[in-house]
């Protein structure tokens, strides 16, 4: 009997417990997904306000994208580097890509690799795309399509799609990997076929390929 009581005791915990993850910071992403950007802004703003490094990320891609506010990209800068100064990942990344576009600060190249590199240190695989990007047309570093090829291997081993793409367009150039020829060359991943494929989604040098996260 008492067994049994335990179990019913355990039964409504967890599910109290299961039921306690979403928050705020859950609803605005919800919210967010939805396009009601009122409401996800009504929801993180005072999360960011109270240090929370993902609402002030996510207030930094409002301000970037203009959803919800007006785009501002002194404002987006503002939140970035406050998450950023938390570690957070994303922020970095976020800050590497607002330098390498030259919004709300100059273009450069040299400041966006640093941040890239803070992000993929802590293996964010949007930044080790991005410094994928960078080796592959020397902006910011010296040209090394080696290092391209070990940046995109990282990102697309995560499932980076962009870098699965920038991974075959390498084998399919011959740059830093022995060149595909008629499927004779080994194939590390799923993706070094791409690298003919024209994606309608991407640049030449395939910077259109990632937003700020």
């Amino acid at each position: 009997m008492r067994l049994a009581f335990r179990s019913v005791i355990a039964a409504v915990f967890f599910t109290v417990a299961s039921v306690a993850v979403a928050g705020p910071f859950e609803d605005g992403q919800a919210a967010y997904q939805q396009h009601d950007y009122a409401t996800a802004l009504r929801l993180w703003r005072p999360l960011a306000e109270q240090g929370n490094a993902n609402a002030e990320n996510k207030l930094g891609n409002m301000y970037a994208h203009g959803l919800g506010v007006l785009q501002d990209y002194v404002e987006a800068l503002k939140w970035y580097h406050k998450a950023a100064d938390l570690g957070l990942p994303n922020a970095e990344a976020n800050l590497g890509l607002m330098s390498a576009r030259g919004h709300g600060v100059p273009q450069d190249y040299a400041e966006a690799v640093k941040w890239f590199n803070k992000a993929a240190d802590q293996g964010f695989a949007g930044a080790q795309f991005d410094l994928g990007v960078a080796y592959e047309n020397g902006q910011g570093v010296p040209q090394d399509y080696d290092e391209a090829v070990k940046w995109y291997s990282k990102a697309a081993n995560q499932g980076n799609g962009a870098a699965q793409f920038g991974l075959g367009f390498m084998y399919s150039n011959g740059q830093g990997v022995p060149q595909l020829r008629n499927g004779s060359a080994r194939r590390p991943t799923r993706a070094t076929h791409m690298g003919s494929i024209i994606s309608a989604s991407c640049t030449a040098t395939r910077k259109a390929c990632r937003k700020t996260t």
